[in-house]
């Protein structure tokens, strides 16, 4: 599939709708949404908290709905883009799913896997790595994440804020 700068852009902009859908229920604020010939066909965030499930990431719902959508579990003709660096397991389903590019926006140096602390996308044991294309929207895609926690911490000292 062949992408614009513009569409890339796009897609970033529905992954942080997506995030803030999720920070406002209490989730962490990650969005993914899932496309097949310049046509979004998956949108989800993180609902870890509110499924009572460690799986519940962005990536792997927006996977799972893009999979449902098409009849498919092969997604070889499809780009996810995603607010934070996919984690191993959101790389490991990815990669899977044959996902040919992943876009994220901002790093993750505590649990990336995507080049931050692991680099799960470049092992050719797994299949043809995909194209990973990074820091799209990265500083609004970085506010998102750190306005949530600087709100967490808040919350949980009191209405002080925690240095």
């Amino acid at each position: 599939m062949k992408l614009s700068a513009e569409f890339i852009e796009h897609l970033m902009e529905q992954a942080l709708e997506e995030a803030h859908k999720a920070s406002k229920i209490g989730e962490v604020p990650v969005g993914a949404v899932v496309a097949v010939e310049n046509k979004i066909i998956a949108r989800a965030h993180n609902l870890v908290e509110s499924k009572k499930d460690a799986s519940a990431h962005a990536e792997v719902l927006a996977i799972q709905q893009a999979s449902s959508s098409i009849g498919n579990w092969r997604l070889t003709d499809a780009v996810l883009c995603v607010t934070l660096e996919p984690c191993t397991m959101c790389i490991g389903a990815s990669r899977l799913a044959r996902i040919p590019t992943i876009v994220f926006g901002v790093d993750d140096p505590r649990m990336g896997a995507v080049g931050s602390l692991y680099d799960i996308s470049v092992d050719e044991r797994l299949g043809p790595p995909p194209r990973v294309i990074r820091g799209i929207k990265e500083a609004q895609c970085r506010t998102v994440l750190s306005s949530f926690f600087e709100e967490l911490r808040s919350e949980r000292s009191g209405g002080r804020t925690l240095h």
